[in-house]
């Protein structure tokens, strides 16, 4: 039947311009990849791509950055720039790509990636990508011509190059007083319609300056059940269907990749009777690890004793998981209790609704095992906008003491996007800290090749100890449901960064009429 459609499709092409992109697979256009997520991106934002709701979207596919880092192997490839060097110890040059041009018409040049640089890690936007990235540190940007960037750091930076791979490029004229919804890029598609709470499309960027996608379109539709997600894809009512549990009813369809995704629950540590160590200690005796992963993960994933999974510079392989002792967490509560401390006070549970496979239920486990332990704990879901009220800072006035689910990514593959963000005392995503804390941080960070990865795994050893900010949860695998008739192998930064172009005609589905 595929080979028939794209018989038609060229006869009729050649005989009287008329076309048959409704005539197969339930009368849709073949051209078109069907993608159905979890939630409707918050924003389209480029320095919003560091969110995993955005960048899904938007990373190499509307916008594109200078470098990219090949999620396999960990290596830095050319994008638009085509080579950078070191020229200095706080000084990085970027040699920018020729030929470029941005989807509405207007060249790009090293002035557009400087302004982008600027706006994204220097301006007032509070962008995610400043805070995660950068460490909210500014940065020094000029193009002393149209074909080079300098970028100057306060301090040395061995690791810049990878970190300016999270800033995607926007044309100068891009507003700097206030966030767009609806950027507009160099990638290899375009927006042409976001029907808000219903779909969104991006269409083929004709004037591309590299390789030609095989899909014209890909429309992107949102469902927060995971069970109604592979069922679409099931009934071929979509192509790809994203973070599938195994129990959804994928079946044959379901592909199973190695995911970044590291899941954890962050203590909020400045207000009773969170501010106890104790009682931060008590969580993680409390959390069965191991059993979430058996019975809810369907062992899709790895109990973690960390942020970081394996792969990632500065994992410690010899951290032990943190026992589970319920007898010995509600001890802990208790003596708290004995001293004093509140630990009747309501603690908040926040989570976000579809923020991964079986997360209510999970949330209903952690809330039973805190509660055995001698806590009240209530759980808050919410939608995304909602959520990152609590999940990046400043938290709102007033939030009281609470817990909040996160799921962390580190697709850069180095411990520093994950500790500056999440355990330096002013990181973007940070509960608490110390200023002794913070100094180890900014050591291990001017470290290079052998010693650096031994001073973030040692952060990692002591982290526990020292602040006990965090009950980790695991290391997530993840599912989508994928038609066969796409070509596409998922990788670890597919959760992060779904890129279009990876996306293919299975060999015997090529109906490209346009």
């Amino acid at each position: 039947m595929r080979r028939v459609a794209a018989v038609l499709a060229g006869a009729c092409l050649a005989a009287a311009g008329c076309t048959v992109a409704n005539s197969g697979h339930g009368g849709y256009d073949l051209n078109t990849l069907r993608i159905v997520l979890p939630e409707e991106p918050p924003t389209l934002e480029p320095c919003e791509s560091s969110l995993t709701s955005t960048g899904v979207v938007v990373r190499s596919n509307i916008t594109e950055p200078l470098v990219e880092r090949d999620p396999t192997t960990g290596d830095l490839g050319p994008l638009l720039a085509t080579g950078w060097r070191q020229t200095s110890p706080t000084e990085w040059t970027f040699d920018i790509r020729r030929g470029v041009t941005f989807s509405d018409g207007t060249p790009f040049t090293a002035a557009d990636a400087a302004f982008s640089i600027d706006r994204a890690v220097n301006s007032d936007l509070q962008c995610n990508v400043d805070g995660y990235v950068f460490g909210n540190d500014e940065l020094a940007v000029s193009a002393p011509d149209d074909t080079t960037v300098v970028v100057g750091t306060n301090k040395p930076d061995p690791i810049l190059p990878l970190r300016i791979s999270f800033v995607e490029i926007v044309p100068r004229s891009t507003s700097t007083a206030e966030k767009v919804r609806e950027p507009i890029g160099t990638g290899p598609y375009a927006i042409e319609r976001w029907e808000y709470g219903q779909k969104l499309v991006l269409k083929r960027n004709d004037t591309y300056w590299g390789a030609k996608p095989d899909f014209a379109r890909a429309e992107y539709q949102w469902r927060s059940e995971g069970s109604v997600r592979a069922a679409m894809v099931v009934n071929d009512e979509a192509d790809i269907g994203t973070s599938i549990g195994p129990e959804d009813g994928a079946g044959d369809l379901g592909v199973a990749f190695p995911n970044n995704e590291t899941t954890a629950l962050r203590i909020t540590g400045t207000e009773a009777p969170l501010n106890d160590i104790r009682i931060r200690q008590a969580i993680n005796y409390s959390v069965n690890r191991t059993g979430i992963v058996k019975a809810l993960f369907r062992g899709l994933g790895e109990p973690a004793a960390q942020l970081i999974p394996d792969g990632v510079v500065g994992h410690n392989p010899d951290l032990p998981l943190w026992p589970h002792d319920p007898e010995k967490a509600r001890q802990l509560v208790a003596e708290a209790k004995a001293d004093g401390v509140p630990v009747e006070t309501p603690i908040r549970l926040i989570g976000r609704t579809a923020q991964f496979p079986k997360i209510t239920e999970t949330m209903e486990v952690i809330q039973s095992e805190l509660t055995e332990a001698g806590l009240t704990v209530n759980i808050e879901m919410m939608d995304t906008a909602g959520q990152l009220q609590y999940q990046l800072q400043p938290f709102p006035e007033n939030a009281g003491p609470f817990v909040a689910m996160i799921m962390h990514g580190n697709q850069a593959g180095d411990a520093a996007f994950s500790v500056d963000q999440y355990m330096r005392s002013d990181g973007a995503q940070n509960a608490f800290g110390t200023a002794a804390f913070d100094t180890k941080i900014d050591a291990a960070g001017e470290l290079t090749g052998k010693q650096r990865q031994q001073a973030y795994a040692r952060l990692f050893a002591e982290e526990p100890n020292e602040i006990a900010q965090f009950a980790y949860i695991a290391h997530m695998n993840g599912v989508l449901a994928k038609s066969a008739r796409v070509d596409y192998q998922p990788n670890s930064a597919t959760g992060d960064e779904m890129r279009l172009s990876d996306m293919k005609f299975a060999a015997d589905d090529r109906t490209d009429t346009q």
